[in-house]
Parts: structure tokens; sequence; C-alpha cells
């Protein structure tokens, strides 16, 4: 199971701390953020693999969001800094038990999702 946690609401410029904590299984190779936004489809974030070595971002939030990961804890965190109006969305965890390209979006299992809404 997958929780997500640290949605809210945040003036545009500001940031937020998305954080994903992992129970009953524990042990995933890579993880990822998707978002949702209104009448949209769901997109790609941002994705780290098992180490934390290596990261892959959407070319929309790169310079602005940093995905890492604490395996002793379970968790993975998205940090996201300069938000935009347009940033606004649900944002789901994801994670998969099987190492793939970081540009992949196949992943297995899925947190419930937490909302960021980025108005003024």
């Amino acid at each position: 199971q997958l929780q997500a946690s640290g949605g809210g609401l945040v003036q545009p410029g500001g940031s937020l701390r998305l954080s994903c904590a992992a129970s009953g299984r524990t042990f995933f190779y890579d993880m990822g953020w998707f978002r949702q936004a209104p009448r949209k489809e769901r997109e790609f974030v941002a994705a780290i693999n098992r180490s934390g070595g290596s990261t892959y971002s959407a070319d929309s939030v790169k310079g602005r969001f940093t995905i890492s990961r604490d395996n002793a804890k379970n968790t993975v965190t998205l940090q996201m800094n300069s938000l935009k109006a347009e940033d606004t969305a649900v944002y789901y965890c994801a994670a998969r038990g099987w190492a793939l390209s970081l540009t992949n979006p196949q992943y297995t299992y899925w947190g419930q999702g937490t909302q960021v809404t980025v108005s003024s």
C-alpha cells in the first residue's frame, strides 16, 4: 500500500513537499510521481530508481521539482518549488517491483492521491 500526503493550497511561487509512504510490501525498484488535473489525462512527473542515483523528470517540472527516496523509511518524496497554477492537480505516487527505464510510465502499485492547488 502506498499512502501519499503533503498536498494543500499554496500561492504561486510557493513550495510544497509531498511524501509517499509504503506499507505492507515495502521493497520496490522504481518509484514515481504522476499527476492528473481536472479534465486532463494523468501525466508523468518524476521517477527515481531504487538506489536513488538516477532520476528522471518531465520537462514541465525540471529545475523546480526534485524526487528523492529513503529506502530505510520506505518513503519517496517530491519537493516542489516555484509552483505555478498549472501544477494544480491530484498527485499520485507509484511503484513497481522491477527495474525499467525511468522513462517507462508503467507502474503496478498506486497510492490514493493528494490534492495540490496553486492559487492566489
